[in-house]
């Protein structure tokens, strides 16, 4: 798997959520709406999610293991400090 484009949507505005960020993987998938949060240890990727029937946020798309997560996060956030 090659992320093989990052778009990266600063937010300007206070709060938390730094970015909006697009991937594409393979030059054949795209996931939309990953967020940059800045946290009490840094910035950190949260994959699109949707708020369920009973309350709870769910991932819509998400990497099934911390390497994978670990890769993407990196990629994202290295194109995240040049924007």
């Amino acid at each position: 798997m090659q992320i093989t484009d990052v778009r990266v949507r600063k937010i300007t505005k206070e709060g938390k959520m730094k970015a909006i960020v697009s991937i594409t993987i393979d030059d054949e998938f795209v996931v939309h709406d990953i967020k940059v949060i800045e946290g009490e240890k840094g910035l950190f990727i949260a994959m699109p999610s949707k708020k369920a029937t009973d309350g709870e946020y769910r991932d819509i798309a998400h990497p099934i293991n911390s390497e994978t997560r670990d890769a993407i996060q990196k990629i994202i956030l290295e194109n995240y400090e040049k924007a």
